[in-house]
């Protein structure tokens, strides 16, 4: 695969994914607020995680009056998958 996203870019989704792992507990509370509706808290506390993520990506873009490309969001899906076993484990190891 092509590598599109800017080295500056794909350190700041990291850092997001880091972020949001070290608050997992706060958005696994979150999930549990509506586990009425979302059922599984771990798979919807994944979905926050990586919504605010993406949020975050985009805004990214914004900033620099940018608009990622097909490739740019490719790109961020591999990384989510790269990362994902790590948000999953930030997950279960969360007190909510």
């Amino acid at each position: 695969m092509y590598l599109v996203i800017p080295e500056a870019t794909k350190t700041f989704i990291d850092s997001l994914i880091d972020y949001y792992i070290s608050e997992a507990s706060s958005y696994k509370q979150l999930a549990k607020n509506y586990s009425d509706e979302a059922g599984d808290v771990t798979a919807a506390t994944f979905g926050i995680i990586v919504g605010c993520v993406y949020s975050g990506f985009l805004q990214a873009y914004v900033n620099q009056k940018q608009k990622p490309s097909l490739e740019d969001i490719q790109e961020f899906t591999e990384i989510i998958k790269r990362r994902a076993a790590q948000i999953k484990r930030g997950i279960l190891d969360a007190k909510a």
